[in-house]
Formats: C-alpha cells, structure tokens, sequence
C-alpha cells in the first residue's frame, strides 16, 4: 500500500511541477500551490521509499487535511457532493502511515538493522 500510494501521490506533484504525467496543469513554484506540488513530489517519493516515512506522513496528512478544507468543503458537505474523496483518503492513508511507521520492506526498517 505504502508503494503504491506514494508513486501515485508523486504523480499529483509531477502534474503540478513538471507537466508530467499530462493532464495536469504546471503552476508556479513560489505559490501555495507550487508548495503543494513540492510536497506531492518530495513527499511521495519519501513514502515511496520508506524513509522518514513517519515524519513525512505526518506533513502530508496535515497538507490533504488543508486541501480538503481550502478546495472542497465549501462546494458540500459530504466528500462525495464535493469531489474530495481523494483528498480524505489520502489524508487518513498518511496518518495511518505517521502512526504505524513504512514496515518491513522500506529505508527505516533498513536504517534501524545497522
């Protein structure tokens, strides 16, 4: 899961930063959302890795709590009505990441056996 959901964060920063994948559009680096896709990018490529996964989650968790929040509430009130969905999974993957740590197959578990 922690793979899977940090290639596919780093894809919203890539959109965001780089033009890559297409279908996103790139944004200036010194806005909030120039922020969101150094995050994005940074961030899921640290919970891609497992390294520093719990401090990083942490942030993370905290930047999709923003953007929930910021993008989406004030269109609804359920994530459904308002297109947030992603934004709350990803919010509540991070924080089970900050809590439960990258696991077994990651650069923490690697870093605490030396």
């Amino acid at each position: 899961m922690r793979i899977a959901i940090g290639i596919l964060f780093m894809e919203h920063g890539g959109q965001k930063l780089l033009g890559y994948p297409p279908g996103g559009e790139r944004v200036e680096i010194m806005t909030l959302l120039g922020l969101a896709g150094i995050l994005e990018l940074g961030g899921g490529a640290l919970i891609f890795l497992g390294f520093l996964t719990r401090p990083a989650a942490f942030i993370l968790s905290g930047q999709m709590a923003v953007a929930y929040f910021m993008a989406h509430a004030s269109k609804g009130l359920w994530p459904a009505q308002n297109h947030g969905e992603l934004a709350v999974v990803y919010c509540f993957v991070f924080l089970y990441l900050a809590a439960a740590g990258a696991g077994p197959l990651s650069l923490d578990a690697l870093r605490r056996k030396t």
